[in-house]
């Protein structure tokens, strides 16, 4: 016998899923929806705590079961080493207390590959077009780094690799992220699809409101962050204007 919803609880539904396993909800590279099978009873419980006003004290995370057999079994460095990515090129950024917190968080399809940069400002200069031709050819996540003068790191994960677009694109995958001063992630809110839009000029990540959670300019040196609806996030630096030392995007291949 099916269960009933709401379209109220649909969306909640819907929301929990293109977060979870976006891929049950679609795919580019398929014309059929796979299906998800969840027990009556998950349901029940996955709907009252996306519903409830308090669900921002708990979040999804995928852990692989060799992971959680190692997190659980042991502590020795070795161990602790194969839980973190493994970064292809060196970072100017990343150290290892921020691989350890983003490993938990991006998504699982994501979690199996090396990290590769795609593109440095210290190694392509500072410029937002060349930054968009360095990802030209890519059809994979991207994780965007920041580090600005106030030496604060932030950034986001990217379901899709930025490029200059008429409208805006991306999924739930999508998140912000700042170590300002703890780690802290915003996720989709479900409030709107504002995730990415680029231009010729600036970068915009998130929206409504009036503002966006991450805005960057053309010569990648200025950036403001506010507090917007996409992702109910507080603002990912000191403050809402920060000026960009270091920049760095990374994909997952």
């Amino acid at each position: 016998m099916g269960v009933v919803y709401s379209v109220g609880e649909v969306d909640h539904l819907y929301t929990f899923f293109v977060q979870w396993s976006p891929e049950s909800i679609y795919s580019k590279h398929s014309r059929k929806q796979s299906l998800v099978k969840v027990h009556r009873d998950t349901l029940t419980v996955i709907g009252s705590l996306l519903k409830n006003p308090a669900s921002n004290n708990w979040q999804i995370i995928t852990v692989k079961p060799d992971k959680r057999r190692l997190s659980l079994c042991s502590s020795t460095d070795s161990e602790f080493e194969d839980l973190l990515p493994v970064l292809t090129d060196q970072s100017h950024i990343l150290q290892v207390h921020h691989l350890e917190r983003l490993m938990n968080h991006i998504p699982a399809r994501t979690q199996e590959y090396p990290w590769k940069l795609l593109y440095s400002t210290t190694e392509h200069g500072t410029s937002l077009n060349t930054l968009y031709r360095h990802m030209a050819d890519i059809d994979r996540p991207v994780l965007l780094v920041i580090k600005d003068t106030n030496n604060q790191v932030f950034g986001a994960f990217s379901s899709d690799p930025f490029k200059v677009s008429s409208h805006c694109y991306g999924t739930g995958e999508t998140f912000l992220y700042s170590f300002c001063p703890e780690f802290q992630i915003f996720r989709w809110s479900g409030e709107n699809s504002y995730f990415v839009r680029g231009f010729l000029d600036s970068l915009q990540m998130g929206g409504g409101g009036g503002y966006f959670g991450l805005w960057l300019d053309a010569d990648l040196y200025q950036g403001s962050s506010y507090s917007c609806s996409t992702f109910y996030n507080q603002p990912l630096s000191l403050h809402n204007d920060f000026t960009i030392q270091d920049l760095e995007v990374w994909t997952f291949m």
